[in-house]
């Protein structure tokens, strides 16, 4: 693998046609010294970053292209990172009504429930979002038990990043071992009541997380980067007509 990944410099259209509203539903939004760290991390080991955007001048990029809303997601890499993360998600939400703001929570750490409730019943946020890969944690791990049951209790969307791509060689765990789409299947069985977004269709799992949308009425999907050929897996038209409501 040769890094960094080429960036893709495609044409850009001046904003969305008419006739359409878009919501874009996988944004990342950090504070701006967390936003430029992970900047050069994916300079370094991933794709060269298009768009040097800061949360609040990404949500304006987006809405002058006619994007009506979209979803602002970020995670937390160390122990207590989570509620400062969340805070600003807050702030940045009352300051930009166009965000639907999500939380995070470093699996495992100390207080995660409580850190969970306070995102979702002190700040208002709208989600939880986990990343398998940068947070090192399968999706089945039963640390993770206490943040389904919170989402559960507050009726509240996780987004799990539980796809096995991209498989880049700068993250410390082995990503094979941490997801897999039975993994999911485990999780889904277990807390029938949770619902699921899991990013990028899946990944290379595309297939599998199929089966598992005709099984469990609250999992969706989301899109992101699989069909502008960033990632290797190519879904088939098919696929995304039969749940083009998922």
């Amino acid at each position: 693998m040769n890094l960094p990944l080429p960036r893709l410099d495609d044409p850009e259209g001046d904003r969305v046609p008419a006739g359409f509203e878009v919501i874009d539903a996988h944004v990342h939004v950090f504070p701006a010294r967390t936003f430029e760290a992970i900047w050069r991390w994916f300079e370094a080991h991933a794709w060269g970053i298009r768009y040097k955007l800061h949360a609040a001048e990404a949500i304006a990029f987006l809405q002058a292209r006619g994007v009506s809303r979209m979803t602002g997601l970020h995670y937390a890499h160390v122990p207590g990172m989570a509620r400062s993360l969340n805070q600003f998600a807050a702030e940045l939400g009352r300051d930009h009504p166009a965000l639907i703001p999500f939380g995070t929570v470093l699996p495992g750490e100390p207080d995660a429930a409580a850190i969970v409730e306070e995102a979702f019943g002190v700040h208002g946020l709208q989600g939880i979002k986990l990343h398998c890969h940068v947070q090192q944690f399968a999706p089945n791990d039963p640390v993770l038990d206490d943040v389904y049951r919170q989402c559960i209790r507050f009726n509240r969307p996780l987004l799990i990043h539980a796809g096995r791509e991209p498989e880049l060689p700068a993250y410390p765990a082995d990503i094979q071992k941490l997801c897999n789409v039975s993994f999911m299947r485990d999780v889904l069985s277990r807390f029938p009541e949770l619902t699921v977004i899991v990013p990028h269709l899946g990944a290379d799992e595309i297939p599998g997380y199929g089966e598992l949308l005709g099984e469990y009425p609250n999992l969706y999907l989301d899109t992101t980067m699989m069909v502008a050929e960033y990632l290797p897996a190519r879904p088939e038209v098919a696929f995304l007509a039969r749940w083009s409501d998922r």
